[in-house]
């Protein structure tokens, strides 16, 4: 899938710089992760790519944008309405549904005299 993105014989007239920091900017403007000195950093990069993934659907799924009127994912026929989190989470569950978690085990403690 990512190599047919990568890949390809763009058109050097409309290629720019404009359009990856026009990303950049939304994503920093979107996501406090992107901003500088903030504590709404991610330790592990596995939650940093889930949070990537997340703003993702939105600004292609859900947010309508100013100067399409729509979404994105409307605008390129993808979707026929705006979705809502509820669509997507319900999406997500049909792909990979939630596991049941086992019983709660308290852990032994120790008392040191």
């Amino acid at each position: 899938m990512f190599n047919s993105f990568l890949g390809g014989n763009p058109d050097p007239v409309h290629i720019s710089a404009s359009y990856a920091e026009r990303l950049n900017l939304s994503l920093r403007m979107g996501m406090r992760r992107y901003t500088r000195l903030t504590n709404a950093f991610s330790k592990k990069f596995q939650n940093h790519v889930h949070m990537v993934a997340i703003y993702t659907v939105f600004y292609n799924w859900i947010r309508i944008h100013k100067s399409l009127k729509v979404t994105p994912a409307m605008e390129a026929g993808l979707a026929d309405s705006t979705m809502e989190w509820a669509d997507i989470l319900e999406a997500m569950d049909l792909e990979s549904p939630p596991k049941k978690r086992g019983p709660y085990k308290k852990r032994q403690t120790e008392i040191s005299n």
